[in-house]
């Protein structure tokens, strides 16, 4: 593995996923998948006709409409999918109809199928979802990864409380847990005991340090196993017991010190609290808040999970050097956890809001213990950049302006909605003095045909806004007359750095930007367009010990 780098791919993930990731070469699979969880179930269950636009997914939008592409994608699973696959397609399309809901299900299906071929044997998938879908993406999963694979239904409390007219708060996730095969990779995880089963099960030593003795037999079930029925110190199991224990671990306990014995001369184990990892981890999760708003952890993206989920996960179900893939990446969570735990990681996401996103959490969060990563579906070049801005499959045009904004470290001011962007494309925040109000520059990004009118545009959204300065991101090379208007606008002088001057409003091409070439504007400290991640530094790798 001494070549391997980490990935994160731009892109439709199916198309990833076939193209990109070999069979069974990935220990560990964790998804969010988007839906709208919030859409009614009217409106997910509406009958559509087949010629809607096909399936999209835009920035911070789970639209998956049914559509030629959905029609397509059905058809395909039907024909080539395994049989119960396929059989299970057909009945739920005769239950639900030819809806939303069907369209993301089959969807599913297809990005199953292929998660299912990139997992290894002792691999595991966990899928985050929530009751819009749960019961139904249940189905798929037992159909393609195998009931007698499924190892728990986890219900994660993500709130305290919702107050939700006329039904219960609806305050949980459910996170679907499979293995590849019975052989799955698993370490036990612990919770720690609650401070009145101390008091009722442990009393202190000399010292004051707690400790519990617990006992080394029990019931025996029928003939018993021959290896646990053994004379320890002269003493047999009574007739209805059995040792826990095989010898060879007594023997090694009465080396250790650990054995005390009753009155009797039955052995029991010496157990330390402060020694002992705690409860077996169950499959209700209440210990593990949301991100919420004032988090350091919290970096503004709207369905962002905490650190500490994913931590559970990844420690469960791999060890340090296996490989995570999370297919549905967002803002990063399972990839910057993956790194800080020393797994080697691959991230895939379809928006490139999300990938400058994750770009950024990973330098601010490792600096340079950031082990080296590859990004592949990103333009490098100028062809590059003018095939995103002419792909039109899943709002290709916005794709564009969110790469671009991220060639700025801008961050994009609308999520693909036409009209909703007032002229600003994106913005980066930037300080220049001490009432820790941040300033705007301006940032509007055009893929097509450029004008003069445009930098006028651009001039009035800057006094209409307040703004200091603008910045105008072209494909094209600018006009004169345009580079002209730019000039006239003059520069921004900062009231505490009268020596330093911006011109209020800059033309840069793609070109130039993928050249290196970057705005101008105050740098005395940190732009913090995207919310800072905290700085993070990997725990020591851990020795497993053999119980």
């Amino acid at each position: 593995m001494a070549d391997w780098k980490n990935k994160l791919y731009f892109g439709d993930n199916f198309d990833i996923l076939r193209q990109h990731v070999p069979d069974e070469s990935v220990d560990l699979i964790y998804l969010d998948p988007p839906f709208n969880s919030n859409a009614t179930y009217n409106v997910l269950f509406k009958e559509t006709s087949g010629d809607r636009s096909a399936a999209q997914i835009a920035a911070f939008e789970d639209t998956w409409h049914w559509g030629l592409e959905s029609e397509a994608a059905y058809e395909e699973m039907v024909r080539h999918a395994p049989k119960h696959v396929g059989d299970l397609l057909q009945a739920m399309r005769a239950f639900l109809g030819q809806n939303d809901m069907m369209a993301y299900l089959t969807m599913m299906a297809q990005r199953m199928m292929e998660l299912h071929r990139v997992l290894k044997m002792t691999g595991s998938i966990y899928l985050h979802c929530d009751p819009t879908a749960s019961h139904y993406l249940k189905l798929l999963m037992d159909a393609v990864f195998g009931a007698r694979n499924f190892r728990n239904e986890i219900i994660w409390k993500r709130a305290n409380a919702h107050n939700d007219p006329k039904r219960f708060g609806r305050i949980s996730d459910t996170i679907l847990f499979y293995g590849k095969t019975s052989k799955a990779k698993w370490n036990t995880r612990h919770t720690p005991y609650r401070e009145e089963y101390y008091d009722s099960h442990f009393k202190p030593d000399a010292t004051g340090r707690l400790f519990r003795t617990v006992p080394l037999d029990a019931p025996r079930h029928g003939e018993g196993s021959p290896a646990l029925l053994y004379n320890w110190r002269g003493k047999m199991p009574a007739p209805s017991r059995t040792w826990a224990i095989r010898q060879e671990v007594m023997e090694q306990y009465e080396r250790d010190g650990l054995l005390r014995y009753t009155r009797t001369g039955t052995p029991t184990l010496l157990e330390y609290a402060d020694e002992m990892p705690g409860v077996p981890l169950q499959n209700i999760w209440t210990d593990i808040p949301p991100v919420n708003p004032q988090a350091r952890e919290r970096l503004g993206y709207p369905t962002q999970k905490p650190e500490a989920l994913l931590e559970r996960i990844v420690e469960a179900s791999s060890d340090e050097g296996d490989l995570v893939l999370d297919p549905f990446c967002g803002c990063g969570t399972a990839v910057a956890v993956a790194e800080r735990l020393k797994r080697r990681w691959v991230g895939i996401d379809i928006t490139h809001l999300a990938i400058s996103l994750m770009k950024k959490r990973l330098k601010d969060t490792f600096e340079e213990d950031l082990a080296p990563y590859d990004v592949v579906g990103d333009p490098k070049d100028l062809e590059g950049a003018k095939a995103l801005a002419a792909e039109s499959e899943h709002d290709g045009r916005y794709q564009f302006q969110y790469w671009a904004a991220g060639l700025v470290d801008a961050r994009p001011s609308q999520a693909g909605k036409k009209g909703a962007d007032k002229g600003i494309d994106g913005y980066i925040n930037f300080f220049d003095d001490n009432s820790g109000k941040a300033k705007e520059v301006i940032v509007s990004v055009k893929s097509g045909h450029v004008t003069v009118n445009q930098i006028r545009d651009l001039k009035g959204v800057l006094e209409r806004e307040g703004a200091p300065i603008g910045l105008f991101v072209t494909l094209e090379e600018p006009t004169k007359p345009m580079q002209e208007e730019a000039v006239v606008a003059g520069f921004y002088t900062p009231e505490h750095f009268p020596e330093d001057k911006y011109p209020r409003v800059q033309i840069l091409t793609i070109a130039e930007l993928l050249d290196g070439r970057e705005p101008h504007y105050p740098r005395h400290a940190p732009a913090p367009t995207f919310k800072r991640a905290p700085r993070r530094r990997r725990p020591p790798s851990r020795t497993k010990r053999m119980i």
